[in-house]
């Protein structure tokens, strides 16, 4: 009896600890999906300015490069946050629920 109470009080924290990382890292989803879009448009201005404007860039940028351009400042800014917000995350919530540890 006192094993079963003892599995089951293990199981409810095991499930309190996943429900708390999906929530970590859906909210590190969210924060990097929002930062890819910011930087997506943050690095397609200039670029697609810079084809338009400058001689080199003209010659020497086609459709791939440009796309790749874009597409990189993306994916480094949504796994930049992305991460940043998942650490932040987890470490307040280790914060939350450790003992004061006062001398």
């Amino acid at each position: 009896m006192a094993k079963n109470v003892a599995q089951s009080a293990t199981l409810a924290s095991l499930d309190q600890k996943l429900a708390m990382a999906k929530r970590c890292s859906h909210e590190g989803v969210v924060a990097g999906a929002k930062a890819a879009v910011v930087a997506t448009i943050a690095s397609a201005i200039p670029t697609l300015a810079s084809v338009r404007m400058l001689p080199w860039a003209r010659a020497n940028l086609n459709h791939t490069a440009q796309a790749l351009i874009i597409s990189t400042a993306a994916g480094a800014a949504y796994f930049i946050v992305a991460d940043k917000t998942v650490l932040a995350t987890a470490r307040k919530n280790s914060f939350k629920h450790a003992p004061n540890m006062e001398a």
